[in-house]
């Protein structure tokens, strides 16, 4: 492992490198700062080695990409692409793929209007996606898929704006230029996807699954991959990996990254906040309410003075159901059956008994988040103290994704690592009283 032999003067240097190409996967010229491809670049060849060993990821780096190739061992529902704070759902996801393609058949400058019409008679070809320019959500949508591929670099505005065509396409219009060397690195799925009748498809299927190496390596993805990993989730075999004190101390190693060990499991602090695509604690209404319902459902799960909630153990399926609706959506017709792969079966199941978790209902969630914006709602955004329901469905949603809470029927189940934000205490600053300007002295 490269970072063992790194000197103790630039290891930082190469902690960050790594911390950068793992939080983002691909890193361009512009994305995620102009700052980090150089960096990149600098240690590319003790990186490829390193992440390829740890974690069996293949690094790329070129004169103005870097790509890091991952491998997925489950599918995840809490880690969606986002345009700023929205989530994307199935036409931004449709619209991003159709986009992309059509940008990778242009030439060296598009307009947003020809992009729609690419993406729009594309879209037609699959089922119940359609892209209509008429209609303001279509628009908004695709500007969204838009934005998310100029973020990374994939186009660059070069006159107009892309708001002023989602409002009203008659008077707006944007031109971009395309990098092709980003659309390229973009777009390279681990197989053929015309060849897969299953998302499970684009799972890990290694020859050496079995292997000890191979073990080592999936718990090492969980650990970068997840904010906690809990040894309940885990085999028996991957379990012992957890328990091994080499397995984290590799990771951290090579990420900088503060190990957290508990009885529960192991979470990787990483107090840079360049590795994790989401902070928590964070910034921002959502984030705070997330905070602080944290902070009440783990004093609810210890009050010694209320009746002890039930407890059940965390439900199967999840992964399963999310694959089930992913397979469902998939357009049959684009499938070519004669090259089509066989469907990978999951790994049996070697868990230990059945651990149960505290049950909080969805009333008392209901009711703690009403507490909550009524004691502090004069400092959430107006576009929160507005949509009460919203609020407390995305702060639910960022509490699951950090995997402090499971999102069960009925409720939340509280995991382990929800008890370190127990007692969370809270300061509101109030906006100190300008002086009456017009008040004689």
């Amino acid at each position: 492992m490269w970072a063992r032999e790194i000197s103790p003067l630039t290891l930082e240097s190469y902690q960050r490198a790594a911390r950068v190409i793992l939080a983002n996967h691909l890193v361009t010229t512009s994305y995620p700062d102009p700052l980090a491809l150089p960096l990149l670049r600098r240690w590319a060849t003790e990186l490829r080695d390193d992440l390829l060993e740890l974690f069996g990821y293949r690094l790329e780096v070129t004169e103005t990409t870097a790509r890091l190739f991952t491998a997925a061992d489950r599918l995840d529902p809490t880690a969606p692409a986002t345009a700023g704070d929205r989530p994307f759902d199935r036409r931004r996801y449709a619209y991003l793929a159709l986009a992309l393609a059509a940008l990778g058949r242009a030439g060296n400058q598009i307009t947003l209007s020809e992009l729609a019409d690419h993406v729009a008679a594309e879209a037609t070809q699959v089922p119940a996606v359609d892209l209509s320019p008429e209609r303001f959500t279509d628009r908004s949508a695709l500007v969204d898929a838009i934005g998310w591929l100029t973020t990374r670099g994939a186009i660059r505005l070069a006159d107009g704006d892309a708001s002023g065509w989602a409002s009203d396409p008659d008077a707006g219009e944007a031109l971009y230029d395309i990098d092709r060397s980003v659309v390229i690195a973009l777009f390279r799925p681990p197989r053929a996807l015309q060849h897969l009748t299953s998302v499970r498809g684009l799972l890990t299927v290694a020859d050496e699954a079995g292997t000890t190496r191979e073990t080592a390596r999936r718990v090492r993805r969980a650990l970068v991959q997840h904010p906690v990993v809990y040894a309940d989730d885990l085999d028996d075999d991957e379990r012992l990996q957890l328990a091994l004190p080499r397995t984290a101390a590799d990771v951290a190693l090579l990420t900088g990254l503060v190990v957290e060990r508990r009885a529960e499991g192991i979470a990787l602090i990483d107090q840079s906040g360049r590795l994790s695509d989401i902070r928590f604690p964070g910034t921002g209404t959502i984030a705070q309410v997330a905070l602080l319902l944290a902070g009440e459902i783990a004093d609810r799960v210890q009050d010694p003075d209320a009746p002890p909630p039930v407890r059940i153990p965390l439900p199967d399926g999840r992964t399963d159901d999310l694959a089930t609706q992913l397979d469902n959506a998939i357009p049959a017709a684009g499938v070519l059956r004669e090259l089509a792969d066989d469907v990978p079966e999951p790994r049996p199941s070697t868990s230990a008994p059945a651990v149960t978790y505290a049950l909080i209902e969805d009333s008392w969630i209901d009711d703690a988040v009403s507490e909550l914006t009524r004691r502090f709602g004069r400092t959430f955004a107006a576009q929160w103290q507005a949509d009460p329901e919203g609020l407390r469905r995305r702060s639910v949603d960022l509490l699951d994704a950090q995997r402090l809470v499971r999102k069960v029927d009925g409720g939340v189940l509280a995991l382990p690592a929800l008890a370190r934000y127990r007692g969370v205490v809270v300061t509101v600053r109030e906006r100190a009283l300008q002086p009456d300007l017009l008040t004689e002295s």
